[in-house]
């Protein structure tokens, strides 16, 4: 198994200190609690920790200095900063000095829980360096060594220096946020935040203050001054994935941040200088959505300065045994399975398959594939069972729905159903939260926020269905 996270928590309220240190330990984390800011430094240097939830206002030494002290020694450490409502300014500056975000209090503990678990994945790829080529037992490498992501490592290595916007081409599920993070990990802005933000997982209406910030009053639902992604990342880099996905008013703005490397807030006047690197991602066809009038042919030429083009992995077949083996080495030790071992001809099932999922759709077949064979060998027959269901015919779920749909009703017809639609409803919402935990690794925080819940509803639902956090296998439908 992976070893627990470590949390070094400094709050000088007991009351609070006490109820956050419960909170992160019922969640896993080592929690390592003090209530001075002079300490937590201290501590800092005694204990490798993955993650510091600070408040600002501390006996000993004060927030900002610990963010400032912290940050110099371990700038991949992130820092969150905890404060009260009408600090906010104190907050940015925090920012500024290399803290990971802040909280407003008083806040939720699922916001607060979603932010560590996301500050913690951030800090471990900023830390370990990703290996370019690296074979199947290198943490953090990226894994193949044909002849297609040679050439791609050379572009890396050509590019990762140079003060240029990077745009990464290739379809879903080609591993593009990993090369973008092998970038910047390999280049000269390595010590500085690199903020990623997924253009197509935010409405439109909000992406623009998640990029820009936005000032108290700018909207409906503004009570606070908030800073955008650009601020965050100054001096460092921006992965803007799924660029493709942006709407006019939003690519309009950035086109004038990448040309006058200034911007403003939402609601603001004020002109903030940013130095941000760029690299953006897409699996649409810019040109053809230039030419559609979808997206602005002046932003690409802005953002289209070097191109690296990832290759489908059907185009790199050889390198599939290589990361299927990372990637059962990966789940069998986050799932809790011994070093799983395989049988010789398990690989030669998934040479002929096309993988329209690309690497992200052969990362969940191994780990359906290995919870399928449990302590013992994986085949070449799970990996069989496990792509036969891939490949049932688009509409076979639909359809198995619509059985199910037609079946209930045809027993409310017949007096036999007096609540068809809670019927329904707790069968799709089965379904749905059994494959998200299930795709989330047992993971609940990630689960929840890949469904636009909280927590709270994701582990009430859980105990609703009977539904463990690493269910064996999803329930089909029907």
């Amino acid at each position: 198994m992976n070893r627990p996270s470590r949390v070094l928590l400094i709050e000088d309220d007991a009351s609070l200190g006490s109820a956050l240190e419960a909170v992160l330990g019922a969640e896993g984390y080592l929690v390592t609690a003090t209530r001075r800011g002079d300490e937590g430094c201290q501590q800092a240097q005694a204990t490798r920790f993955d993650a510091v939830l600070t408040d600002l206002r501390l006996p000993g030494m004060g927030g900002l200095e610990v963010v400032r002290r912290l940050h110099a020694a371990w700038p991949t450490l992130p820092i969150i900063l905890m404060t009260a409502h009408g600090t906010t300014d104190t907050a940015i500056e925090a920012i500024k000095l290399g803290a990971y975000d802040y909280l407003l209090k008083p806040f939720e503990m699922d916001e607060l829980l979603v932010l560590i678990e996301r500050a913690i994945d951030q800090g471990e790829h900023a830390a370990d360096a990703l290996v370019l080529g690296g074979t199947p037992t290198t943490p953090g490498a990226i894994v193949g060594t044909s002849r297609a992501m040679q050439s791609i490592y050379k572009e890396i290595g050509r590019i990762a220096t140079k003060p240029v916007n990077v745009l990464i081409r290739g379809e879903t599920g080609t591993g593009k946020e990993l090369i973008a993070r092998a970038i910047f990990q390999h280049g000269d802005r390595s010590r500085a935040p690199f903020v990623a933000v997924n253009c197509a997982a935010i409405p439109e209406t909000l992406l623009e203050s998640e990029l820009f910030g936005h000032e108290r009053g700018a909207f409906t639902g503004a009570v606070e001054r908030r800073i955008g992604r650009f601020e965050q990342a100054d001096t460092g880099t921006l992965f803007l994935d799924e660029i493709g996905e942006m709407g006019a008013s939003t690519q309009a703005k950035l086109l004038r941040v990448l040309q006058e490397r200034t911007f403003q807030r939402l609601g603001g006047r004020e002109a903030i200088a940013v130095d941000v690197r760029v690299i953006a991602a897409t699996q649409v066809n810019l040109e053809e959505a230039i030419v559609a009038k979808t997206f602005r042919e002046d932003l690409f030429y802005r953002l289209n300065q070097f191109t690296i083009s990832l290759p489908p992995l059907r185009e790199r077949a050889e390198d599939i045994p290589s990361l299927a083996t990372h990637f059962l080495q990966k789940h069998s030790q986050s799932l809790g399975i011994a070093a799983p071992s395989v049988a010789p001809e398990a690989f030669e099932a998934l040479r002929g398959y096309s993988w329209p999922g690309n690497i992200r759709e052969l990362e969940n077949v191994v780990r359906q594939a290995l919870l399928q064979a449990g302590n013992h060998a994986v085949t070449a027959g799970h990996f069989r069972q496990v792509l036969a269901a891939a490949q049932r015919p688009a509409t076979s779920t639909t359809e198995s729905f619509s059985q199910v749909v037609a079946d209930v009703l045809a027993g409310a017809q017949r007096g036999e159903v007096v609540d068809s639609y809670d019927v329904l409803v707790r069968r799709l919402e089965r379904e749905l939260f059994s494959q998200a935990i299930l795709l989330a690794g047992g993971n609940q925080a990630k689960a929840a926020r890949w469904l636009g819940i909280s927590r709270v509803t994701m582990r009430e639902k859980l105990r609703q269905y009977g539904l463990k956090e690493s269910p064996d296998a999803p329930e089909i439908l029907g």
